[in-house]
């Protein structure tokens, strides 16, 4: 029962780990685009990779929060004997 809570709690880090990651990562391009946006056509290229980072950045997260899920399944599984 020790390494599912173990499992649980690493899971439960690491899910926040990559939430905060994912808001530092909009909160930097949202800076940048924020910064160049007096810049006509920096402005139009920055929005363009504000659009792109985000999606890239959203993506990310729900595949690596998917994972653990998986992860923490498996060691429920392993557990309960639900092989």
């Amino acid at each position: 029962m020790s390494d599912y809570r173990a499992v649980q709690t690493a899971v439960r880090v690491e899910k926040l780990r990559i939430w905060f990651a994912w808001a530092c990562g909009n909160f930097i391009l949202l800076a940048i685009a924020l910064a160049t946006q007096h810049t006509h056509i920096v402005s139009v290229i920055t929005q363009l990779l504000l659009v792109a980072g985000f999606l890239a950045l959203t993506v990310a997260l729900f595949r690596m929060t998917g994972a653990l899920n998986r992860k923490a399944a498996a060691a429920r599984n392993e557990v309960l004997g639900d092989l």
